[in-house]
């Protein structure tokens, strides 16, 4: 399906713009992705998300939506024939959004403290493996965390395990050992093809972490 004037702003590596390729797929839309550069950002980038000056952003009829996740609340209304992304029932799509919110407010961080390098690092993992564990128990026997549609928590989600290997290669830590409930998860996610094609390769996202560490002096 086509999409009507779509264009993402995004950056390859951003585990949220990755939300919104997973969406936009899913829902079969056809986009113009423009990739950002944070060393000089773009005068698009900046008259389009002027509060954060942020990606990802995505512009549909020349009228920009911000954040991912509202984002992906977004692209389910706009275009809302199937596959649905949150659940019809009011108290399920509330629990989805608590999930999304509870990824949001804890898995970037803990990542980005890991393979930084910044912080109490046993710490720093113990409250990471402490939050996929908490998000195991949430996804419990089911294929995916809606039940048996992959949907909007998964969405929310699978983009940062793009990231697991870099953080077990820098925090010295096996996410398979410790959760291979979920790490069974992101690979019956893999198989979809919006998943696959959205997910840069992990040794790619590794080479990018490697790269950041040196350009910022990061030990």
């Amino acid at each position: 399906m086509a999409g009507a004037n779509v264009v993402l702003l995004d950056f390859w590596p951003s585990s949220y713009g990755m939300r919104v390729k997973i969406a936009l797929a899913e829902k079969g839309i056809s986009y113009d992705c423009k990739q950002e550069d944070f060393g000089a950002k773009s005068s698009l980038l900046l008259e389009m998300n002027p509060v954060h000056k942020m990606i990802p952003v995505l512009i549909h009829n020349a009228k920009p939506i911000c954040e991912s996740l509202n984002i992906v609340q977004y692209i389910d209304e706009a275009w809302n024939h199937k596959p649905s992304l949150l659940p019809s029932d009011p108290y399920k799509r509330s629990q989805a959004r608590f999930w999304g919110d509870y990824i949001d407010k804890n898995v970037y961080n803990s990542i980005k403290r890991i393979w930084t390098g910044k912080g109490d690092q046993e710490e720093c993992k113990k409250q990471f493996i402490e939050c996929l564990k908490t998000l195991k128990d949430e996804l419990g026997d089911k294929p995916y965390f809606g039940g048996e549609e992959f949907g909007y928590v998964d969405v929310a989600l699978v983009p940062f395990t793009s990231w697991f290997y870099t953080v077990e290669t820098c925090g010295k830590l096996s996410i398979d050992e410790e959760c291979p409930k979920l790490v069974a998860w992101v690979k019956r996610c893999m198989q979809k093809e919006s998943v696959a094609t959205a997910l840069p390769h992990p040794h790619r996202i590794y080479a990018f972490a490697l790269q950041y560490k040196q350009t910022h002096g990061v030990e």
